[in-house]
């Protein structure tokens, strides 16, 4: 993909072509146009299409309110819906066709607010004006095609750089989350913000406390999973917003005494989300960014600052921070609104990205390979790829070991895969037939004698029904 910004000359060009090839979006134009009412595409679909990218969604603009909207669509749309009608939001289906239509406005936040106040407008170059940075304050007329860019949003996108269309005290004070957008579009477009940008951050960056957790989520989200995250997490780091947002990460920045007993953990952080990234497509190159991966990457080590003890020998040690570490992710996530489901995944890849290193020691036995795929369960695969990633060693023959190592254990892993079906690792008895075995009736008795056949299963590899049976038998004498 090219990421090059046109040459100003053909901006107004490209822009109008690449929509006018599009017959929804010019039908569109001509029937707000017939009702009198002016429209134009605005903010990231003009950007993408001057920098060559793919166009994800269609936002436009109006000077028509929201019951002007609908009124003029309904008769044209498959469907018409409230996206957010008190914030002048319509979205609006034609087949494959679908956009968001919204009322031409600005909006603010008060000092303790987390939701802004909107208020409509009447004019393109106002609207154009409250948006977030210059490259996203373009705007095409349709059905016309005029290209309308008075903030000089061309411009910063062939110098790669990220600037406010008025003052950034301004703009961060109407919507705070904007410095947080600063530092993902550094992640998404390798583009650098401004030094006004960074000063007005780093002087406002308290007020990203008044912004709900998801929409703060969301923009870590986006910034994880951009193409160069790194760029956008130090951003948050210098302007101190991560302190703020997650951190545990700022944290992790831990002193080196003089003799350097231990390296500097944030940065080894950083080095592992980007070895990750690369790893990402290793089993399957289609794959899209992995937020659960990344997640884990950055966050492995945040239970070593708790854990952190120096020895008497000289040494630093952090015993049992994956352990930690899982806990102060769950606390973490879960306070900014992240579901279940990647609480459980990224917990579980932090708590189990040591488990290997006792590998090395000496050859694990089949039943330690059995219980290392059951605990990580559906998370193996990132599994691997964490574990690889975690090396972030100077000395080349160390970290040549350490990959020989880890090829052995997939190797096996792989071999008792496919001998033993380790993915669905379960006793040869179930609970009702541990009941009936045993004459016994429901109670925690049944779960306790489960468990004791599935570890027996792990120490010993597949068993028959006749086998399991007289293992209960013996199992249950013994508590008898």
């Amino acid at each position: 993909m090219n990421e090059t910004a046109h040459p100003q000359g053909l901006a107004s060009l490209v822009a109008s072509e690449a929509f006018f090839a599009m017959p929804d979006v010019m039908e569109l134009g001509t029937l707000f146009e017939s009702a009198g009412h002016e429209i134009a595409i605005v903010g990231g679909p003009v950007r993408d299409v001057l920098l060559n990218r793919s166009i994800n969604d269609l936002d436009f603009t109006t000077s028509a309110t929201p019951d002007q909207i609908i009124a003029t669509v309904e008769p044209w749309a498959d469907t018409v819906w409230d996206v957010g009608i008190e914030f002048g939001t319509v979205g609006v289906r034609k087949g494959d066709f679908f956009a968001e239509i919204t009322t031409y406005r600005s909006e603010s936040y008060d000092d303790q607010s987390r939701k802004p106040h909107v208020s409509f407008g009447t004019s393109l170059i106002d609207d154009l004006e409250r948006r977030d940075f210059t490259i996203n304050a373009m705007a095409v007329r349709i059905p016309s095609g005029e290209f309308v860019d008075p903030f000089g949003g061309i411009d910063d996108l062939m110098r790669k750089v990220i600037r406010t269309p008025r003052v950034a005290e301004l703009s961060f004070s109407d919507d705070p989350l904007r410095m947080m957008r600063a530092a993902r579009f550094a992640s998404q477009l390798e583009f650098t913000p401004v030094a006004d940008v960074i000063i007005a951050a780093t002087d406002m960056a308290e007020r990203i406390s008044i912004v709900s957790a998801e929409r703060v989520r969301d923009e870590l989200s986006k910034l994880l999973l951009g193409s160069k995250p790194r760029l956008g997490l130090e951003i948050l780091e210098g302007t101190k917003i991560s302190d703020l947002i997650l951190p545990e990460l700022p944290a992790l920045q831990l002193e080196i005494d003089e003799h350097h007993r231990h390296k500097d953990v944030y940065e080894h952080s950083l080095i592992v989300l980007e070895q990750a990234i690369d790893l990402e497509t290793t089993h399957a190159p289609h794959l899209q960014p992995d937020l659960v991966l990344r997640l884990a990457a950055l966050l492995h080590d945040i239970g070593k600052p708790k854990t952190r003890r120096f020895e008497s020998g000289g040494g630093v040690s952090f015993h049992h921070h994956e352990v930690v570490g899982a806990k102060l992710v769950r606390k973490r996530l879960t306070a900014l609104r992240y579901s279940n489901e990647i609480i459980d995944d990224v917990s579980k890849l932090i708590e189990l990205h040591l488990r290997f290193h006792g590998y090395g020691d000496g050859k694990w036995t089949d039943a330690a390979v059995r219980r290392y795929v059951r605990d990580a369960g559906d998370q193996l695969t990132r599994l691997h790829k964490l574990t690889r990633a975690d090396c972030t060693t100077r000395n080349q023959r160390r970290a040549m070991m350490l990959a020989a190592t880890y090829d052995d254990l997939e190797d096996r892993i792989s071999v008792l895969l496919e001998q033993e079906e380790l993915n669905a690792i379960r006793p040869a008895l179930d609970g009702n037939e541990i009941m009936q075995i045993l004459g016994i009736k429901p109670s925690r008795e049944v779960g306790v004698a489960y468990d004791y056949l599935l570890n027996k299963r792990l120490d010993e590899g597949p068993m028959d029904r006749e086998r399991a049976i007289e293992l209960l038998h013996e199992w249950w004498a013994s508590r008898n």
